[in-house]
């Protein structure tokens, strides 16, 4: 499973389903995208500011093929 947020990871949807995950003993592998902690979001435009941190098309792309 893949979460993508255009704000930090920390406390957003990413930890919400993290919890439900470790909660309910799922098994279910979990990557979460989005600004790191400890990262500050860039300022631009949308498309190389997504690219920049990762949560554009490419970046989803690689992180699913992680999941096999």
């Amino acid at each position: 499973m893949i979460t993508v947020e255009e704000h930090n990871i920390n406390g957003g949807l990413g930890s919400l389903v993290a919890e439900l995950l470790a909660e309910n003993a799922l098994g279910i592998t979990l990557i979460r995208l989005g600004i790191g902690d400890g990262e500050y979001a860039a300022a631009g435009a949308r498309e190389p500011t997504r690219a920049l941190h990762g949560i554009d098309a490419d970046g989803i792309v690689a992180a699913a093929a992680r999941l096999r």
